[in-house]
């Protein structure tokens, strides 16, 4: 396959090959779709893992089991006067 790129590219190509540690354009390509690649699937992960969390909330909230504001920040409250007196809340 040979690709025709525009010169800005080809600039940052040579850019990355002045500076060493690339064997040649080809590999200057190679690594960035990698990385590329690599980066989209973390963010894949990301969104399975977050709509996971979503549905867990919405579970929760069907059978009940939510914290409201005000009970959190009574425990912020509780945790925090803990923390000054020097007794942290055990794990």
């Amino acid at each position: 396959m040979q690709l025709n790129l525009p010169p800005d590219l080809e600039t940052l190509i040579n850019k990355r090959l002045s500076g060493g540690g690339y064997a040649d354009a080809e590999d200057v390509v190679r690594r960035a779709l990698e990385a590329q690649d690599a980066e989209e699937s973390w963010t894949d992960a990301e969104r399975r893992a977050l709509a996971a969390h979503v549905e867990e909330g919405y579970r929760q909230a069907e059978n009940g089991e939510l914290t409201d504001s005000a009970q959190v920040r009574r425990e912020l409250q509780t945790m925090k006067a803990n923390w000054r007196e020097g007794r942290l809340p055990r794990r």
